[in-house]
């Protein structure tokens, strides 16, 4: 007989199955997706702290759709808009920051108006042995404190640096704070998880990544030094159709998934803010 845990994990997927059935309607693409050849492949393109609660929508609809296959590139959103800029096959685009979003709308590679449908917060992780004897944002500054940041063009490397600058002027920070913190980067990453990786690793004595990338797995590996909200940063995320797309149905049911009220309790229970709470 399954355990407590795992009869609440076996709720929940069946919960989860429920949800996106609903939200879907009656759970099937338009019949032109429906091909004779029995399998239309839905390609996201979406910015790597989405991984997990990409990958449990891609599921669900997939159980769901008879003959669809979702399948996502997770990287960096300046790698995923280059790569569409340049070609790439992509039918949803996700990213973690209206910048990039907008410079594949003024190449007018997007395929109707962007919709935000989630938010997220920073916080900073160190390894659960904390060897760099992290315990609160101020130790960040001192001499020979090994941080790692995502690069300043992903989306989550801009919002770290902006945070830097704003405590910069905070109460109980040197006033070289910023200067101080940024000297002590010894890695900029091309994701946010790369920065995850390196810190659970203990490569690293801390790292800035979002609240999100503390997900079930990593969370036992990690330590959380929060930000306080005066001094955060709010990443909004918007979400489009690719221009070109050849599976524009099952893309649109996609971002109508993600916008709704099961989508949206996905991404919450992914430590997601939904814009629309469920």
């Amino acid at each position: 007989m399954p355990d407590a845990r795992r009869r609440r994990k076996m709720a929940c997927g069946a919960f989860l199955i429920l949800s996106i059935g609903a939200a879907l309607g009656a759970g099937r693409v338009a019949p032109q997706a429906a091909a004779a050849a029995g399998t239309t492949s839905l390609a996201v393109f979406a910015a790597a702290s989405l991984t997990e609660a990409f990958t449990a929508l891609g599921k669900g609809m997939e159980q769901r759709t008879p003959g669809l296959r979702v399948t996502f590139n997770f990287a960096g959103s300046q790698q995923l808009a280059t790569q569409i800029a340049l070609g790439a096959k992509a039918d949803v685009f996700a990213s973690a920051d209206q910048r990039w979003m907008d410079s594949l709308r003024e190449r007018e590679l997007l395929a109707g108006t962007p919709r935000a449908f989630a938010r997220n917060l920073l916080v900073v992780i160190v390894p659960r042995a904390n060897p760099g004897h992290v315990n609160q944002l101020q130790d960040l500054s001192r001499r020979g404190v090994k941080l790692v940041m995502a690069a300043e063009a992903v989306p989550a490397g801009t919002y770290g640096r902006a945070v830097l600058a704003k405590l910069d002027r905070a109460p109980g920070f040197p006033a070289t704070y910023d200067a101080q913190v940024l000297r002590n980067v010894v890695s900029e990453e091309d994701s946010v998880k790369g920065v995850v990786t390196k810190v659970q690793l203990a490569e690293a004595d801390a790292g800035i990544v979002y609240r999100s990338d503390v997900t079930p797995a990593i969370a036992g590996k990690v330590n959380v030094i929060e930000i306080p909200s005066g001094y955060n940063v709010v990443a909004t995320y918007p979400i489009a159709l690719v221009k070109g797309t050849l599976n524009a149905d099952a893309g649109g049911q996609f971002i109508a998934l993600v916008l709704s009220r099961a989508g949206q309790r996905i991404l919450q229970d992914h430590n997601f803010a939904p814009l629309n709470p469920p």
